[in-house]
């Protein structure tokens, strides 16, 4: 394939898979949008919640991650037995999974206060985590059968079903925080019910169209039946891509405790930047899958000419939208943090304020940002997990958030201080798995390119 086939195919593929995390991302931004309307008080408190389920969720999600390069290279091998074999444990996983970290939502509040948060948030969060916390069987579930139908091709359906979550989350979302057509006024609870209706709606829609449309894998049939082999394989590709997934989001998840340690409306401005930043991050995010999918087929076909200039074509893509994003966030900071904040909020001023130089942050990491997913779509792929988790690790943790600490609170930078933390640990994690990559992973693909 030349390149302009490339960049074709990677466009065919991965645009659905952009717009689906759009529509997944769209969710989160109604909820921050419509609660930043009801109240700065809880806006803060969902902030605080949502990074709490997501440092969770994500690490649940490496099991339907790990399906997707899975499900790509048995597609490839044409071994159909694999396909339903991988996918049907990891839906094994993820419920397992979601059985033992919910006392940890539903029993929050003392870990919200012994992080140091403000009691009436952390008292407010952990109520909207007790309700929001049950939307997480099914949301593990519809995370493997989304990855199973992208590893096929099928990244239309994927776009599709989480459009149709997308509106049914803002129509609940408005009816019951607000207390619209006729529903109580609920708020943050109304905003945790109108999480789990959302869930329930995607897994709907997602098993009755895995069922009927593909048949021949039988996900269900038989389902209690275990298949150990195959789950321990999951399970070896699956925990390392947890604790990587893990380690960036608790970067971020930690950056929101210490935005916390501030005071509520810089906690309020850190959630509207970061909503800011993850949209434009879906289209990273969404390339990246789109890199697995296609790096999954190259190992299966040990086409390393392919897998080479594939690499090459995704990171240019992603490097093109980082330029824009950085254009847009610098020239436009203002007006965009304003759509979250009503007009006559005596806190805007300051949400403003906080929010723009926060925003100027967010600018600097899309470089680094990007290249990071790139390389993490790549390296998974190539199943590629275990020294990528300790590249994470090590980036995240022992960089990014240590320094987050040190330039928010040691050198007094507050906001800006955390971010930077942010950016200096995504930078570590972009060069170190770019570079494993480059210098090991392709390698072990098939015959060099002449």
């Amino acid at each position: 394939m030349t390149y302009r086939a490339h960049f074709r195919a990677i466009a065919v593929l991965g645009l659905p898979l952009v717009g689906g995390h759009l529509a997944q991302f769209a969710i989160g931004l109604t909820d921050t949008i419509m609660l930043g309307w009801y109240g700065v008080q809880a806006l803060a408190a969902v902030t605080l919640a949502s990074s709490f389920y997501f440092v969770l969720f994500l690490f649940g999600g490496g099991f339907g991650l790990a399906v997707m390069p899975m499900v790509a290279t048995a597609a490839a091998e044409e071994d159909e037995t694999s396909i339903r074999r991988s996918t049907r444990m990891g839906l094994w996983l993820s419920l397992l999974y979601a059985v033992l970290v919910l006392p940890l939502l539903w029993w929050s509040h003392p870990i919200l206060i012994a992080a140091g948060q403000d009691p009436q948030v952390a008292e407010t969060a952990s109520q909207y985590l007790r309700v929001a916390g049950w939307g997480l069987f099914p949301a593990l579930v519809v995370m493997v059968l989304k990855s199973y139908l992208a590893a096929l091709e099928r990244t239309q359906i994927v776009l599709w079903i989480t459009v149709t979550a997308a509106i049914v989350n803002a129509l609940t979302n408005y009816a019951l925080i607000f207390g619209n057509w006729g529903a109580p006024e609920l708020g943050v609870m109304g905003a945790a019910i109108a999480s789990v209706v959302t869930q329930m709606v995607s897994l709907i829609a997602v098993v009755v169209y895995a069922v009927r449309v593909l048949p021949e894998h039988n996900l269900f049939q038989r389902f209690w039946r275990p298949d150990w082999e195959m789950l321990f394989s999951v399970l070896r590709l699956g925990i390392p891509i947890g604790f990587t997934l893990l380690a960036e989001v608790s970067l971020f998840a930690m950056s929101a405790f210490m935005m916390g340690w501030i005071g509520p409306v810089p906690l309020a401005a850190h959630g509207i930047a970061l909503n800011l930043a993850s949209a434009t991050f879906m289209v990273h995010l969404g390339l990246s899958n789109a890199a697995t999918i296609r790096a999954g087929n190259a190992l299966g076909r040990k086409d390393r000419p392919h897998l080479e200039k594939g690499a090459k074509a995704v990171t240019v893509m992603s490097l093109l939208v980082s330029v824009l994003t950085i254009a847009l966030f610098l020239t436009c900071a203002e007006p965009l943090i304003s759509i979250f904040v009503e007009p006559d909020d005596p806190q805007r001023p300051q949400i403003l304020a906080i929010g723009t130089g926060l925003l100027a942050m967010a600018a600097l990491f899309q470089l680094v940002d990007g290249a990071q997913v790139i390389a993490l779509g790549l390296l998974r792929g190539l199943q590629d997990a275990k020294v990528p988790m300790v590249m994470a690790g090590l980036s995240y943790w022992v960089v990014g958030i240590p320094a987050s600490y040190y330039f928010g609170f040691v050198q007094g930078l507050n906001g800006i201080g955390i971010w930077l933390g942010l950016l200096l640990g995504l930078a570590c994690a972009a060069v170190l798995l770019m570079a494993r990559f480059w210098t090991r992973s392709v390698q072990t693909v098939g015959a060099p390119a002449e």
